[in-house]
């Protein structure tokens, strides 16, 4: 069921990105409005393309989300080869997502003060390199 569900979405989920499905949306559309004059703008008229645009985009909610979260997934699953096999690499960063809030914001801050001191050192470069062009 799962292998079904997963090949459904996926392909659904890759036909609706196509300039094909968009044209068809908008045909649905325009045929919609062409026929409110003849059903006088009723209140059937409305409830006809509330109820379809709801009950396509409920559905549409899950199938997406089952792609984002299996390329959401495939890509972390790289990602952590990589670091895996790069020397070097701090292997306590794979499987980041798997970490609390606070792991991730200790690690955050980590980055953040590397990011500063990198700045604060090439500032301190670039002043010396001023300083060197005003004396020639």
């Amino acid at each position: 069921m799962k292998d079904i569900f997963r090949v459904a979405a996926d392909r659904i989920s890759h036909w609706v990105g196509t300039p094909l499905a968009f044209a068809l949306a908008v045909i649905g559309i325009a045929i919609w409005a062409l026929c409110g004059p003849l059903w006088g703008f009723s209140d059937t008229w409305q409830l006809v393309i509330n109820t379809t645009t709801t009950i396509i985009t409920f559905l549409m909610v899950f199938l997406i989300q089952n792609t984002q979260n299996r390329d959401a997934r495939a890509l972390h699953l790289k990602l952590d080869e990589l670091i895996r096999a790069t020397e070097g690499a701090r292997n306590e960063m794979i499987d980041l997502e798997e970490m609390s809030e606070e792991q991730l914001e200790n690690i955050h801050r980590e980055f953040c003060d590397h990011h500063q001191r990198t700045s604060d050192m090439i500032e301190h470069i670039e002043g010396l390199r001023r300083k060197r062009r005003r004396k020639k």
